[in-house]
């Protein structure tokens, strides 16, 4: 386990990408590496989408989306070996990543009394983690979630590379047609927020010519130079 010099709070290890970049499984294993908690702030919006639809909410439409957010009873795991999301007393873990929930999800992410709501959420989920930090993942952690985080990484690759490795998680998918919904997704989810570009303090990893455990290494690598860094600050 590696800690991070913190005033107050869990130390937050804030990672953006594209989909298909790897974030949940690269920040995940990197949680457990570091003994920290692991948040998926994606979740968060597919099991709103999830929620919406099940009401026969038009996810389309913000107040549509709004009405059904108003009894939105959402629960997440921050425990990277014990991962699961409930909405009120349903286990909702695999059904939000159905086709379905993942057409509809930008239209409630999109939505800005939502995106407040659910940044707040997830700020209180870091600050109530009993762990000495959470790696927090998802579209605008470095920039508006967690823009003072310690560590702030975008962890991207090339779109045909994310295209190919969403596909081979998707059986039931061919290439093309994933390639085509993630060029959608990142379409839609580019006009709520820039994941693309690392804002300024952002280190950028780029896993296009890693594999999973190097790029694992490579994140770790950022989060050790960090500690560093702030260690000899505080020493100075």
């Amino acid at each position: 386990m590696t800690d991070l010099p913190t005033s107050s709070g869990p130390v937050v290890v804030a990672i953006d990408g594209p989909a298909g970049s790897g974030k949940s499984s690269v920040s995940k294993q990197a949680a457990r590496r570091l003994g920290y908690g692991y948040l998926d702030t994606g979740a968060a919006y597919r099991a709103l989408a999830w929620h919406a639809l099940a009401h026969g909410a038009d996810t389309s439409d913000a107040s549509s989306v709004i009405d059904a957010a108003g009894d939105f009873d959402y629960a997440i795991s921050l425990d990277p070996d014990h991962y699961w999301v409930r909405v009120g007393d349903t286990d909702v873990t695999d059904a939000i990543r159905e086709p379905r929930v993942t057409e509809a999800v930008s239209g409630v992410a999109r939505v800005p009394v939502i995106r407040e709501s659910v940044t707040a959420l997830f700020r209180s989920l870091v600050a109530g983690s009993d762990r000495p930090g959470v790696v927090v993942e998802g579209r605008d952690i470095t920039t508006v979630v967690a823009p003072d985080a310690p560590v702030r990484i975008l962890l991207t690759a090339a779109p045909e590379v994310r295209a190919a490795r969403r596909s081979s998680e998707l059986t039931t998918q061919d290439a093309a047609s994933v390639a085509a919904a993630l060029h959608r997704r990142d379409a839609s989810d580019s006009q709520v927020v820039d994941f693309l570009t690392a804002a300024p303090g952002v280190v950028v990893v780029d896993s296009t010519d890693l594999d999973f455990p190097q790029t694992v290494d490579a994140v770790l690598d950022v989060v050790r130079s960090a500690i560093t860094e702030q260690t000899e600050e505080g020493a100075s």
